[in-house]
């Protein structure tokens, strides 16, 4: 007779649990960005021609930034898809926002003011338009973001689903409309239309601009301005917003409004007879996710050097979502991963492996044009094999690999 051992229980509550685990990913996040940050700034310069090349041809920091973007707005859309539960077609209109809210404050768009309203910028002395310091860009920018899906979220609060779905991709058709045609409302120039607004104020790496301190007869700047090439710096820079909306993001998710929107996500006519309020829950969402929006659409800006209308295309909201599907509904790390790898393979994975095939074999195909055939089919089989994602949420897996149950069981189910 074999006696079964007795099955050991954890005794740490399960909040403790989850702060382990979310502490443990963040030192994650936090030990690859300091390397990565090693890595380009002391490393590859001091390598040979070969793995240089390499590095330049396969993992350009220019394109590892490029996907931090795409993490930030991830993360925000994750919000509203992973944690209310809302599905969003219409993301890229707080992008495309953001983007413009720093084109007009961080440029000479606004030349009607000749002298210039500087405040703790980098940008050259007396030049026309507007001139804020671009850490204080990135709360300004959240901040109309966070008014701009209110303005956008109030109409949808009693759609659900599919109908949801349209109205949101009605938005983020709009948006990019009115900035394309901007460029004549009432005879004011609103958005240069389809030139865009180029080139940006150079920024500054420390939040209180390009301050200089006193030596002697010399001044020492102690934040110089960035150029267009300072892709470490901007790096750096990037990964701090980063961090930022990951550490937000995980913060809601744990207090009284995160478990809102999970209740909402789960069940919507069930927590409103809880005593969830829906209506303030979903705008919440709405203006977080936006707001993060926001803060991506001011680094793209600035990592592009200008804001132009033909970038934010509906093909944008379709790569968020594939980005959120495939990392993890709701968990903010398989999000980050999703993000992180789709990013690299559209803009830099694909290309470079079209390349060297055609080279390699005397080809001439044109793999990026294949790119959202690749993305279709990855949707495909996951939704097939793995609809959780890579990296799914706990509750999440837990629904979605539970064993379907037999008829009997549905019987005895039903009697009981």
């Amino acid at each position: 007779m074999s006696v079964r051992a007795p099955e050991v229980v954890s005794s740490k509550p399960k909040s403790d649990l989850a702060a382990n685990h979310t502490r443990k990913w963040a030192l994650w996040f936090a030990g690859i960005a300091i390397a990565g940050w090693l890595f380009y700034t002391f490393l590859v310069p001091n390598l040979g021609s070969g793995p240089q090349l390499f590095i330049r041809q396969w993992m350009p920091l220019g394109s590892i930034n490029e996907a931090l973007v795409w993490v930030i707005c991830a993360v925000g859309l994750n919000i509203v898809v992973g944690y209310a539960g809302l599905l969003d077609l219409g993301f890229v209109a707080f992008w495309a926002i953001g983007g413009y809210t720093a084109g007009w404050i961080m440029s000479t768009f606004f030349n009607q003011i000749e002298n210039g309203f500087y405040f703790l910028s980098a940008a050259p002395p007396n030049q026309p338009g507007i001139h804020i310091n671009w850490w204080i860009v990135l709360i300004v920018a959240g901040c109309v973001c966070a008014f701009s899906g209110i303005i956008i979220g109030a109409p949808t609060l009693r759609l659900k689903s599919d109908y949801l779905a349209l109205v949101t991709l009605g938005f983020g058709e709009i948006i990019p409309q009115v900035f394309l045609n901007g460029e004549n409302i009432a005879g004011f120039n609103f958005t240069n239309g389809a030139k865009g607004i180029a080139p940006l104020d150079p920024v500054a790496a420390l939040p209180f601009g390009p301050a200089t301190v006193a030596i002697g007869n010399a001044q020492i700047a102690i934040s110089k301005p960035l150029g267009p090439f300072d892709v470490t710096a901007k790096y750096a820079m990037f990964v701090l917003v980063a961090a930022f909306a990951v550490f937000v993001s995980l913060r809601i998710r744990e207090g009284r409004l995160g478990r809102a929107w999970l209740a909402i996500r789960e069940d919507e006519l069930a927590a409103s007879m809880m005593g969830v309020p829906l209506m303030q829950s979903k705008l919440a969402a709405y203006a977080v996710g936006a707001f993060m929006g926001g803060l991506g659409g001011v680094v793209y800006a600035v990592h592009n050097n200008s804001v132009f209308a033909d970038r934010f295309n509906f093909s944008i909201s379709i790569i968020l979502l594939a980005m959120v599907v495939l990392g993890g509904m709701g968990n903010v790390w398989g999000v980050i991963v999703g993000a992180l790898l789709l990013a690299w393979f559209n803009s830099t994975g694909l290309p470079q492996f079209g390349s060297s095939f055609n080279s390699q074999f005397g080809t001439d195909i044109n793999f990026p044009s294949f790119n959202y055939l690749i993305f279709g089919a990855i949707l495909v089989l996951m939704m097939l094999f793995r609809r959780e994602g890579l990296f799914p949420e706990t509750r999440t897996r837990q629904v979605l690999q539970e064993a379907e149950r037999s008829d009997a069981e549905e019987l005895d189910g039903g009697e009981a």
